[in-house]
């Protein structure tokens, strides 16, 4: 036996652990730990200095040794999969839902990969990578939130089994990029360039979006609704881009989904305030104001103390007399519809303000909240009014209705229509019956809207259904073969693990996987490129014909991020924890 192999054979004492033989015959060098499996209570954890003969007890206790760059790799590896396995099944039209339950009792039911992930309590470093890599993609595109985690899972599992074979991390994170690279490239040259006039094309790419959601039974009216809402808000000629912010989504309960509408105007879910204000204004003059319309308070550190009637008939005098002059000068300015926003330290409004008001024929809308001052100013054409002495006639908005009107049940709304000069922006209406449908509702929406600004941005479409994947798989192995070395190896690993988008929509749909998925890579080999898995037939098809399309910026960006991760994750080989 050599100086470096140790071999214990002992008897343990203690009832509670098994007897056993331990052998510990590989050569481990004497800086490392030598510890016996099972059994590391029994043991003095000592770490020992060959070159200072220096022997010290770990204070910690249990001594972790991080310098192993396998053991963290490995770990970090395990924990990236997890991740993916764990929303893998919510991938696709036919993938499950996931209903996730907070701390403070809310639930929410949802099959959206960045909402699972974002609401997931993940504790290790890694599998935090791949939960703001979901976030990224949803950032980036806005849609495959649940497909880039499940490709960096997959590709996790790929460097691994590479890993195994004895190939040094570097050389795999480099011949990964230089797969994501070639991808892209396929993936480019597949896509078809379409134009923002093509209405069509823009509403199946929404519909192939909105088809794996919880409300697909409504893709047919908000797909429609999403191309329109974007179309609002561009210059197809000119803009490269589309700010969503422009895009108000409002929620209300009452009614279904099917009663979600466009509103070519503004919005507000509070009802006009006062005791009879005006339920219809037509040629409205709309005032949008910063200052609050009841009597000034003093600071939070100070008191007013009145000490007889006198001081106190003064006082409300005072008040009614301040009330009367701002109402008067709203008056006189020709405004008919306040828009308020909402105060913090005192009433926006008070009940003798609301009073007058009401006597005027003036509809009151109060608490708008502050983060839509700029979206309703941004509508409306008109700057937010912040003193008095700027409210005049020249500072007003015009529309020709502003109109409270019933959302189903007993919920209103006020909707300002016919804006004159106005701003690109546009409303919609979400409705639905209960919280749960209504959240859902309000995120596919937004996905739909991302998959439309994608294709603002990029203007190219690819077939969905498992197609581009399988596609990229064969040409990148058909690549793979003219190289040499370890970049073969790699390349072909990378391709082989592309595979797992069409494996995970047949296994999601009940689908044979194995089978499906040899149909459909024989298929591509033998030159279609837009061979697909049809869910609802349950079997490989020409996926254009089925109308399943989605842009061309969904696809490479979700390889590209993933790929960056994964290359990420591959270059660590030691976790530090600091002392703060």
């Amino acid at each position: 036996m050599t100086s470096h192999q140790t071999k214990f054979t002992g008897k343990i004492d203690k009832p509670t652990v098994r007897q056993s033989e331990c052998v510990l015959a590989s050569p481990i060098p004497s800086k490392y730990l030598v510890s016996i499996r099972g059994h590391q209570s029994l043991f003095a954890k000592m770490v020992v200095n060959p070159a200072s003969g220096d022997t010290r007890k770990m204070q910690s206790g249990a001594f972790k040794d991080k310098s192993k760059p396998k053991d963290i790799r490995s770990s970090n590896i395990t924990a990236g999969k997890a991740v993916a396995d764990a929303i893998r099944t919510s991938l696709g039209p036919r993938g499950m839902d996931k209903m996730i339950q907070s701390a403070n009792g809310d639930v929410t039911i949802t099959n959206d990969g960045a909402t699972i992930l974002k609401q997931m309590n993940v504790m290790h470093p890694a599998a935090k990578m791949l939960v703001e890599l979901s976030r990224s993609q949803d950032i980036e595109a806005g849609d495959g939130t649940t497909s880039v985690v499940v490709i960096a899972g997959s590709l996790l599992e790929a460097a691994e089994k590479l890993l195994a074979r004895g190939i040094h991390p570097s050389a795999i994170s480099d011949a990964f990029q230089i797969a994501a690279n070639k991808s892209v490239e396929i993936l480019t040259k597949m896509s078809r360039r379409i134009e923002l006039n093509d209405r069509e094309s823009l509403v199946q790419s929404a519909s192939t979006s909105l088809n794996s959601k919880v409300v697909s039974q409504h893709s047919s009216q908000l797909a429609p609704l999403a191309v329109d809402a974007i179309l609002k808000v561009t210059d197809p000629a000119k803009d490269d881009n589309v700010d969503l912010k422009d895009i108000k989504v409002i929620c209300q309960l009452g009614g279904t989904v099917d009663d979600t509408e466009l509103v070519d105007g503004l919005v507000f879910t509070q009802r006009p305030a006062g005791a009879n204000p005006p339920r219809k204004v037509e040629k409205a003059k709309i005032g949008l104001i910063q200052f609050c319309i009841s009597p000034p308070k003093t600071d939070m550190d100070h008191n007013v103390i009145v000490s007889d009637y006198a001081a106190m008939d003064r006082v409300l005098k005072e008040e009614r007399a301040y009330i009367l002059n701002i109402v008067k000068q709203i008056k006189k300015a020709g405004c008919n519809v306040l828009l308020i926003q909402k105060s913090i330290l005192r009433d926006a409004v008070s009940d003798l303000a609301l009073h007058f008001l009401d006597k005027i024929k003036v509809m009151v809308i109060k608490d708008v909240e502050r983060e839509d001052i700029e979206f309703v100013s941004k509508t409306l054409n008109c700057r937010p009014i912040a003193s008095l002495d700027h409210f005049t006639a020249e500072n007003l908005a015009s529309a020709d209705l502003v109109e409270e009107v019933s959302t189903g049940g007993t919920n209103k709304v006020v909707k300002v229509t016919g804006i004159q000069n106005q701003g690109k922006t546009v409303t919609v209406l979400v409705q639905g019956s209960n919280k749960l449908v209504l959240a859902e509702a309000e995120r596919s929406l937004h996905d739909a809207l991302c998959v439309i600004r994608c294709l603002v941005r990029n203007r190219a479409l690819i077939a969905g259904g498992g197609a581009p994947e399988t596609e990229v798989s064969l040409r990148l192995a058909q690549y793979a073969q003219t190289l040499t070395g370890v970049d073969s190896y790699c390349l072909r690993a990378y391709a082989d693990a592309l595979e797992v988008i069409p494996l995970t929509l047949a296994e999601n749909a009940g689908l044979n996987s194995i089978a499906t998925v040899t149909e459909l890579r024989n298929r591509h080999a033998q030159g279609e490129q837009t061979a697909g898995i049809n869910v609802r037939k349950g079997a490989v098809t020409n996926i254009l014909e089925e109308e399943v399309v989605q842009p061309l910026l969904v696809s490479t960006s979700a390889i590209n991020l993933a790929t960056e991760t994964v290359r990420s994750i591959l270059k660590i080989d030691d976790i530090v924890n600091t002392m703060q």
